[in-house]
């Protein structure tokens, strides 16, 4: 450009010629070539720009993302928004430039405009899917795991509720229904309404139960909701209930200890588990209010950073809060002993949703942790029999899972039988 503000012609002369060249071209090439042009014909280049931009700021040419990541997300925003309304590829590229930005803003811990781009997606989605007249708006999952994050359950409630209705009606073909069905479940519940929430996991698990029937899906997944469902009910007070799905627990894992899966499967059954076992110690593994939480029923690749970065890094002090209470609750087991259970079931839980993330190696990593819940948990039922006794079967019930989880199906079911001892429900 020269001092006039006109675009020079060699300018332009040159940025075609980069993009003509027979040789690969850098990202940062295209992006200056694209600046000029979208000058000089707006309706073709500034789409093409708003993409590279974004091109550029997960590849800077050397696999890394560029260190001025955010700003050319903002611009490649910027530039998407300066494109003429009336252009028909305008909502698709002000779309992904949106959702490129704002997982950047995420990422370095600005969650209120993360959050308000999310929205602004939504309302493009909103008017895509008017348009077309297809029932499902694209970015309600991840509206809903943003509004979870900063506490606003009812909303998020609502915006899962929404997303299951138009996807349900196609059944689980994709693969993906399940995982959209446990967060519905996790925000109804987080949102107080009980009542719902056991209906829709009613409907979770009614779906694992035809796909392990049909053989399109590992029976282990229908193990794991059937467990996380009788849990709820307990919470709910419906134990009758609740004794119940044990006994089809039971079933089940009868049949995996005898026989193993009906086939082999890919292995994000340990994934599953993981999210149900995150969603099964929410009740008592509230962060602290001062910065964002975890979506509950969701997997950690749908956490903002600063909410992974919080809920793994809490196990350092879980764990130095753990052993700082064990000796007191040795020289005082009513007053230390059940709440070093509780600290050490937290711990566990989150150790075992941080191995899994990483590692398909997990169970090593975190297999004592279960085993010394267990160990403590069998201190407090002999010290409490009432209460503890009940903690001792629920953390039995967690091992269980852990090893359903880890392929080890005869400890699996030895450690639920015995949990149903405990709880009075024992054939």
């Amino acid at each position: 450009m020269n001092h006039s503000g006109k675009v020079d012609q060699d300018d332009i002369v040159r940025a075609r010629n980069v993009l003509l060249a027979s040789g690969r071209r850098t990202p940062r090439e295209e992006v200056d070539a694209y600046r000029v042009l979208a000058q000089v014909s707006p309706a073709s280049y500034l789409p093409r720009l708003a993409r590279a931009l974004q091109r550029l700021s997960y590849d800077s040419g050397s696999g890394e993302k560029h260190a001025s990541s955010l700003a050319l997300c903002e611009e490649a925003v910027a530039v998407a928004r300066s494109i003429d309304p009336a252009e028909p590829a305008r909502a698709d590229v002000l779309y992904g430039a949106l959702d490129t930005c704002q997982r950047e803003l995420y990422t370095v811990s600005r969650h209120a405009e993360g959050l308000a781009m999310r929205a602004e997606i939504l309302a493009i989605s909103r008017a895509q899917a008017e348009l077309s007249g297809k029932p499902v708006v694209k970015g309600l999952r991840e509206w809903a795991a943003g509004l979870s994050e900063e506490g606003r359950y009812a909303e998020a409630a609502d915006a899962m509720t929404e997303l299951v209705a138009a996807i349900l009606p196609d059944g689980p073909g994709s693969g993906g229904l399940a995982w959209s069905l446990l967060h519905w479940v996790a925000a109804l519940h987080d949102a107080g309404r009980s009542s719902e929430a056991l209906a829709a996991f009613e409907t979770l698990v009614s779906m694992e139960a035809a796909e392990a029937t049909n053989d399109r899906g590992p029976m282990a997944c229908h193990l794991y909701s059937l467990i996380g469902y009788a849990q709820m009910l307990d919470t709910h007070g419906r134990g009758e209930q609740a004794a119940l799905v044990r006994q089809e627990a039971l079933v089940l894992l009868t049949e995996l200890a005898d026989t193993g899966e009906r086939k082999s499967w890919s292995g994000y059954q340990a994934s599953f588990w993981a999210v149900l076992l995150t969603f099964s110690g929410a009740e008592s593994d509230r962060p602290a209010s001062d910065g964002p939480r975890p979506p509950s029923g969701t997997a950690p690749m749908q956490w903002s950073p600063d909410a992974k970065r919080r809920y793994f890094d809490s196990r350092h002090a879980l764990r130095e809060e753990a052993d700082a209470l064990a000796s007191r609750a040795t020289q005082d087991p009513d007053q230390h002993l059940a709440e070093l259970v509780r600290l050490h079931r937290l711990l566990t839980i989150r150790s075992a949703v941080y191995w899994e993330n990483r590692t398909h190696l997990f169970a090593e990593r975190v297999r004592s942790l279960f085993d010394d819940g267990v160990g403590l948990a069998r201190q407090l039922s002999q010290h409490d029999p009432a209460e503890g006794t009940r903690t001792l079967a629920r953390i039995l019930i967690d091992r269980a899972t852990f090893h359903t989880a880890a392929h080890e199906f005869r400890p699996a079911l030895d450690d639920f039988r015995q949990a149903l001892s405990y709880l009075g429900e024992a054939n």
